[in-house]
């Protein structure tokens, strides 16, 4: 026992002359902290390291095995929706605040919300099934078939399509049908997988797993929404924070890899595609389960200000971060954040 305390009383010593030693070295001014500067005297902007993509991928293979669920049993899919709940919070229903909006009463209301939240898991599917294709594409056109980079990757395939499985179920769960794209859009799913693989291309994925994932987050937040779509939410979150790690360090790379003028390029068509993102979540078509014409709702949804507040909450952080890198800065991509009502 004395022994012990002795040895104890020993390392306390050494410490005690260690802290001494470190205060006595840095209290002098040639051992100051002074924060780096550029030649000019101005403060020097860091971008953010990006590690090793195998390192990385591996890390992110070991917390996706310690996170899995079935969406199949991890929801009570048999359980009946809460009739006293909202299928989507008022503030996110496109019509909210405009002349049609007052026009409805409670149920339409709850009535919108419902077929507008399924608008929404449509365009989610077609999303993760694009994500999935571009994947894959990626596994055929890279170097190493059987190393961690590809196991992260099928590991992330595979997670989307849990999300999209849960995507549909929540679908049936509300009786509504699901809402197909319009056919425009639908024919240009076709050439997903011609899209470029530089900067925009990488910024276009990101974009859609930071939509998806600012949306879901505050549905995840609401406790006066249907227990179906929290629990979703709060699932699919865990995947997707992975997803966006890795996007962000893949889109810094892209950027990396190229110089100023292709990057210019690339950041007005990835501001022109932020820009129109959010308008095409909502089908028109869900207009017409409470009897609005589907042009004249979507012109008073578009020029209403709760669409710029949405649009601009559900890109904010991919528009933060991408201005945080250099990406979306500049006269030209903010004149087209501005016109797109996300700026």
């Amino acid at each position: 026992m004395y022994t012990e305390l002795a040895v104890l009383g020993t390392v306390s010593s050494d410490l005690r002359l260690i802290q001494e030693a470190v205060r006595t070295m840095t209290s002098g001014s040639e051992y100051e902290f002074k924060p780096a500067i550029t030649a000019a005297g101005g403060a020097v902007r860091r971008r953010r390291h990006v590690g090793d993509r195998q390192l990385t991928a591996r890390r992110l293979l070991f917390a996706a095995s310690e996170a899995n669920y079935d969406p199949d049993l991890d929801i009570d899919w048999d359980a009946a929706p809460d009739p006293d709940k909202d299928w989507l919070p008022a503030q996110r229903v496109s019509l909210y605040g405009t002349r049609l909006w007052h026009s409805l009463d409670d149920e339409q209301r709850r009535e919108l919300g419902k077929h507008e939240l399924v608008s929404m898991l449509s365009a989610g599917i077609y999303a993760q099934s694009i994500l999935s294709m571009l994947m894959f594409r990626d596994i055929v056109e890279g170097d190493g078939l059987v190393d961690d980079l590809t196991r992260f990757t099928l590991a992330s395939i595979n997670d989307e399509s849990r999300s999209t499985t849960m995507f549909s179920r929540l679908v049936n769960a509300t009786g509504a049908a699901p809402y197909r794209l319009p056919g425009p859009l639908q024919r240009l799913t076709k050439l997903t997988l011609l899209a470029p693989t530089g900067p925009l291309g990488r910024g276009f994925r990101l974009l859609l797993e930071e939509m998806l994932d600012s949306v879901l987050r505050e549905l995840a937040a609401d406790p006066s929404i249907q227990p179906h779509v929290q629990q979703l939410t709060k699932i699919h979150v865990v995947a997707g924070a992975r997803h966006i790690e890795f996007a962000r360090d893949d889109l810094i790379r892209a950027i990396e890899s190229h110089g100023p003028i292709a990057n210019a390029l690339h950041r007005w068509a990835l501001a022109a595609v932020t820009a129109a993102c959010y308008a095409v979540v909502v089908n028109p078509n869900a207009y017409r389960a409470v009897g609005i014409n589907p042009v004249r709702g979507l012109v008073a949804a578009l020029v209403s200000a709760n669409y710029g507040r949405n649009a601009r909450r559900a890109t904010a952080s991919f528009r933060r971060f991408t201005r945080d890198e250099g990406l979306l800065n500049g006269p030209v991509a903010g004149t087209i954040l501005r016109l797109g009502r996300v700026g």
